[in-house]
């Protein structure tokens, strides 16, 4: 696995799709774009990416084979402050969890959920 960061792809289980791309949307301020499950059974909407860039790829994702829920894996947003997209969070109709909170030399972080009761996190080095 030399060069290749760990994590490829990430995928965000949601019960109502168009309300979790709204939120998304806003709190990142990005448009989310449909990408094709070539199974068929999921409906997906992608972050946008570079596949060939550092980082990793993903999709919110509506499927008969997972559900959303806390207690999970937890995804970290990169962005470069987050208390920015925390500021969004609660209009979006969703949860801050922690405040934006110091992780040393890492940077910083906030906790939050989003609307269909998923956990997620965005770290910034401001």
């Amino acid at each position: 696995m030399s060069g290749m960061n760990a994590v490829g792809w990430f995928d965000i289980y949601v019960e109502d799709l168009t309300r979790a791309v709204a939120f998304y949307e806003t709190v990142f301020a990005r448009k989310l774009e449909p990408i094709g499950d070539p199974t068929g059974e999921s409906q997906m909407m992608s972050f946008p990416a570079d596949m060939s860039a550092c980082g990793a790829g993903g999709a919110l994702t509506k499927s008969a084979h997972a559900s959303p829920g806390a207690g999970g894996t937890v995804v970290y947003f990169s962005a470069e402050d987050c208390a920015v997209e925390e500021a969004r969070v609660t209009a979006a109709g969703g949860t801050v969890l922690r405040p934006k909170f110091s992780i040393g030399d890492y940077g910083w972080v906030t906790l939050c959920q989003d609307t269909e009761g998923n956990i997620f996190g965005i770290s910034s080095m401001k």
